[in-house]
């Protein structure tokens, strides 16, 4: 479950809670995990929070699509989890809106790539070195293929 704090009004319109369940489910399945039992807060927030909050945790005073929190050291990367907290995720519409233009996208399969993204980073994924970074992308891509959106790569 993923529930959702609408800091900016403007995800709203966007349909952000629709999309939440259903990229989280995917995000799960694609790791082996059950799709059921797990939670997630998501904050739909503008790019002025997000900027803050890369700024106070990652020392990068700038705007970004998504960040994520995670409530476990280290999530284990296979099998299923005890019904669990996974953490947190904050995804910014500004930024979210601008590159899905920018990639000639819709904002809503955009919105549910950046969940799926945030959602493995809470379960131990990273793309710091060029193995990690093809290993998530390929769960994103499966992920979002089994949502009937296209590879966005």
């Amino acid at each position: 479950m993923i529930e959702v704090i609408l800091e900016d009004e403007r995800w709203e319109a966007l349909g952000l809670e629709a999309l939440c369940g259903p990229a989280g489910q995917e995000a799960m399945a694609v790791t082996g995990r059950k799709t059921d039992g797990f939670e997630v807060a998501l904050m739909g927030c503008d790019d002025q929070r997000i900027a803050d909050l890369n700024r106070d945790f990652r020392g990068k005073p700038v705007p970004t699509n998504v960040l994520s929190w995670p409530a476990l050291e280290e999530a284990p990367r296979q099998g299923g989890l005890p019904e669990i907290a996974l953490g947190d995720i904050a995804i910014a519409y500004e930024t979210c809106l601008r590159e899905a233009g920018e990639k000639g996208v819709s904002v809503e399969d955009h919105i549910t790539h950046l969940v799926i993204h945030g959602v493995l980073h809470l379960l131990g994924y990273d793309h710091i070195s060029d193995s990690e970074a093809e290993e998530m992308e390929a769960l994103e891509i499966k992920a979002l293929a089994k949502l009937g959106i296209n590879n966005p790569y």
